[in-house]
């Protein structure tokens, strides 16, 4: 049986990422540490190339490097017959986050086009605006409500 190793600069091309990635990636436990030829060369099973896929595809997704490690986990924990809550579970509650994010930017893109529409040029003077639509007036007066006076 033949046990194809791949050095790092191999398993970095194949994943399209960089080997200082790798590096991080093992330090932060997100990946194995290879075995070492006898050169001292990292050497990798191919199956890394599939994880660093996986990683990277993870992260577009917005999960942050803790939250893949957990998941990365949550995978062998599950292959062990251990009941981690698995990636469903955990897309759900990114998938809320994102939900939560795409309405705060509708709000923000909502407030920019009236202050694009209603001809803001200058932030000193929309803050102290009330007919500018974007809410420095507000938050200036929460500032002064929120300071001890002088």
């Amino acid at each position: 049986m033949s046990t194809t190793r791949l050095r790092s600069g191999q398993v970095a091309e194949a994943a399209g990422v960089n080997p200082q990635t790798l590096r991080y990636y093992e330090r932060r436990g997100l990946l194995a540490q290879p075995e070492r030829s006898l050169g001292g060369h990292r050497l990798y099973p191919p199956a890394a190339v599939t994880t660093l896929r996986v990683i990277k595809a993870a992260q577009r997704l917005g999960f942050t490097l803790d939250e893949v490690a957990d998941l990365l986990e949550a995978g062998r924990s599950r292959r062990a017959d251990r009941s981690d809550p698995g990636l469903r579970e955990r897309a759900r509650a990114k998938l809320a986050e994102v939900e939560a994010r795409i309405a705060d930017l509708r709000t923000i893109r909502a407030t920019l086009l009236e202050a694009v529409e209603a001809g803001c040029d200058d932030l000193t003077s929309c803050a102290t605006s009330t007919d500018c639509p974007l809410p420095f007036a507000d938050i200036a007066e929460e500032d002064h409500h929120d300071r001890p006076c002088c």
